[in-house]
C-alpha cells in the first residue's frame, strides 16, 4: 500500500531535529515526534522507515507514527512537533451581567427560614428571577471565588 503522508525534510530541518534530539532539552512529547520524523524521512539521504519499523523501535504505537506524518505534510514542521491547540468552544453560562446579578445577589438577606445563602439556593434563585435558563452551583461557587 503507498503511502499517502510522505515526510521529506529540507537539511535544516532535518539538522533542527538533530540537535533538538542530542540536546534532549525539549519536552518528551517534542523529542518523540523529532525521532519519528528524523526516521520518517524519505528525503535523499534519509532513512526512509517503514511505520511498524519506527514505532516497534520507538516503542510508539502505529497511528501515531501516522498523526505525525499527516500534521508534518497537512500542517508543516511546527505543528508537526507542537502540541495541538484545543478546538472547543466554552460557551460561558454567568457573562458579565449575571455575575453582578449573582455578586448582589450573594450580598443580599439570605431568603426566610436560611441563616445564610447557599451555592444550590444562589444556583436556583439565579434561574427564578430569569438571570440564566440554568447554572450550576459548581459555576456559581467559580464565580463568586474570582471575586473573593
Amino acid at each position: 500500500m503507498k503511502k499517502k503522508y510522505i515526510v521529506t525534510l529540507t537539511a535544516e530541518e532535518r539538522q533542527i531535529l538533530r540537535e533538538m534530539v542530542s540536546r534532549g532539552k525539549a519536552a518528551a512529547r517534542k523529542l518523540m515526534h523529532a525521532r519519528i520524523l528524523l526516521r520518517a524521512d524519505a528525503a535523499e539521504g534519509g532513512p526512509a522507515w517503514k511505520d511498524p519499523a519506527i514505532a516497534q523501535a520507538l516503542e510508539v504505537g502505529g497511528a501515531t507514527v501516522e498523526r505525525v506524518r499527516e500534521r508534518f505534510v497537512e500542517e508543516g514542521f511546527e505543528a508537526a512537533l507542537e502540541r495541538r491547540k484545543t478546538r472547543r468552544e466554552y460557551r460561558r453560562k454567568l457573562d458579565g451581567e449575571a455575575e453582578a446579578h449573582l455578586i448582589a445577589l450573594a450580598c443580599s438577606q439570605a431568603p426566610e427560614g436560611h441563616s445564610r445563602w447557599t451555592l444550590r439556593l444562589l444556583a436556583e434563585r439565579m434561574v427564578q428571577l430569569e438571570y440564566v435558563d440554568s447554572v450550576s452551583k459548581d459555576t456559581v461557587r467559580r464565580a463568586l471565588k474570582k471575586t473573593n
